[in-house]
Parts: structure tokens; sequence; C-alpha cells
């Protein structure tokens, strides 16, 4: 009898991972699937379990594999997978809540930096040949209101390193509880108007999509920095590159975008005030292991539950 499949919708997944496993025949769909050919490898595979890294999963995906029972994200983010359609189809979405939260908290701590100490733009500047020492003034963190939108496993990590830097630390989630005492919880509104820096860790909902507008930034303080190393619907593109080339926002740190990958030529694209890094602030070797063996685990969890149920 042939074993159950596990479909990877990526070209690797961690050894410690792929070592809890050892039951399944694993099915790689390569560096860049695009959902047809998660589709076509799921009709043709029949797979019991989808460790989604790149792309999603769709509802023509489920039904193209009736014996799936179980989604799980390699990573905390699971608003590439409809999980309506897997609600209506019986089928578990689990997601490595805090696997990466350390790689990621750490990313948004450099997009800050690089925008308060204009990091990215006095390099350029030192290897042409200038020295700005005489008309450079950077921005001096402590003392400053920081403002996140999401206090999960990763906003918590990095309100612990901006407290560390004498940050002020305000956060809005209807959903946290237990907060540390450096986290001051307060409303949207509140936070806006407050916030020196605004940096986003929430998952992307219907709900917050373009949390960040043209309308939102205005109420913003003048010179706010932005940073989202979360998901880039949660900001309208076109009212944050108008808000930075007005002075509103001074700078904008950003890990995700609206497209991915980024469109090329993309607005961004040559624009002063932006530091761009192609979504790879949970990409780091440490993060990979964590995500694909907390992926496995709750891979196997669903299936077990699913085979004793059965």
């Amino acid at each position: 009898m042939s074993r159950p499949v596990i479909l990877i919708t990526a070209a690797d997944l961690a050894p410690a991972a792929l070592a809890l496993l050892t039951d399944f025949d694993i099915v790689y769909a390569g560096k860049t699937p695009q959902p047809a050919d998660i589709e076509a490898l799921a009709r043709q595979h029949n797979p019991v379990g989808i460790i989604v890294r790149y792309s999603g999963v769709n509802a023509a995906t489920m039904d193209a594999a009736p014996a799936l029972k179980v989604i799980s994200k390699h990573g905390s983010g699971t608003d590439t997978i409809d999980k309506a359609a897997a609600a209506e189809r019986g089928i578990a979405v689990t997601a490595a809540v805090g696997a990466n939260a350390a790689a990621v908290a750490e990313q948004a701590l450099a997009l800050m930096l690089a925008g308060a100490k204009s990091i990215v733009a006095l390099n350029q500047r030192m290897h042409a040949g200038h020295w700005d020492k005489a008309t450079h003034k950077s921005l001096e963190l402590g003392g400053r209101t920081v403002g996140l939108v999401g206090l999960g496993a990763i906003g918590r990590r990095f309100a612990r390193m901006c407290d560390a830097m004498d940050m002020r630390v305000i956060g809005f989630d209807p959903f946290a509880r237990d907060l540390p005492d450096y986290i001051t919880p307060v409303d949207l509104d509140t936070l806006w108007a407050q916030a020196d820096v605004i940096s986003l860790h929430c998952p992307l909902t219907p709900e917050n999509r373009h949390l960040l507008n043209a309308d939102t930034l205005a109420r913003c303080k003048r010179g706010v920095i932005v940073v989202n190393t979360a998901r880039g619907g949660l900001i309208d593109e076109a009212a944050l590159l108008a808000a930075v080339q007005s002075g509103q926002v001074a700078s904008a740190g950003l890990d995700s975008f609206a497209v991915e990958p980024m469109t090329a030529p993309h607005p961004f694209h040559g624009q002063p005030g932006f530091t761009l890094s192609p979504h790879i602030g949970g990409v780091t070797s440490d993060a990979y292991v964590n995500m694909g063996v907390a992926a496995a685990r709750n891979t196997l969890a669903v299936l077990q539950a699913s085979t004793q149920a059965a």
C-alpha cells in the first residue's frame, strides 16, 4: 500500500521537520508555486496534509484532494489560506505561532533603526564619496513613543526591545491579555495621535485591510516612522507613497507588500524615504527550522487526532 502524502508548497523543508514525517511521502511544489500548480499536485497525489510555505491554498485545491485533513502554515500568517472554505470542508488550518517571533521582531527593529538613523541613505552617500557630518541629524529613539498594532508573540518581543531602548510603548490589540507592564494598551485613535513610530504586527483580515490609509496617516504625527513586517495589505501603498513624499511620514521600512513578489517597476522603487526588504523578516536559519518543526508537529497532531476519532 502507498503511504499517505504531505504536500509542501516549496522546494524544501528543514531536515528536523522531515524527520518527524517519515511515515509519509513528501511532495514538493517547487520554489515559486502558483495556485494552479498546487491544485494540480493536490489532484495528482491527494495529500492528507499541506504545509504552506509559499503561495496559498484555495477551495479548488481543497476539492482536488478529498483526503485532505489539515493545512499547516509554515509561519504565523494564514491569510493565504481560504479558512472559510476549509471550515466548510472540515479541514483544520494551523499556524506555527511564535516560531519566527525573534526573527521578525529583529527585522522590525532593523527597519525602525534604518529609518531613524538614515542608514541606507548615508551608506549610499558615503559610497559616493560624500561626508555629511555637518549637515545630517538622526532621530534619537530613547524617550520617543512606539505604537504597535498587534501584540502577539512578535509584537510583544519587539515591544521588549523598544522598552530596552527607553522608548515608551503603546499598543492596540483587542485580543491581547496579560500584557507586561511596559506596554500601555490604547485605542487606535490614541495610537495614531501619539506614536513617533508605528509598527504593524497583526494578521490581515477583511476588516483591517488598508488600516494605514490617507485618513489614518493624516491623523498621525508629522514625521512619523512606519514599519511593516506583517502583511502588505494592511497599508494603502498609494497613500503611503504620498505621505512619504509630503513629509507626513518621515520614512517607511517595509518587509511586506500588497503584491508579492513585488512588481517591477514599483512606485516605491527609487523613492527616498523607503527601506525595503523582500518579506524575509522570518527567514533566518533558526526560524526556518523552528517554523518547519512547528508546522510538521501541527500537521501530525491533526492527523493523529483524526485517526483516533475514526
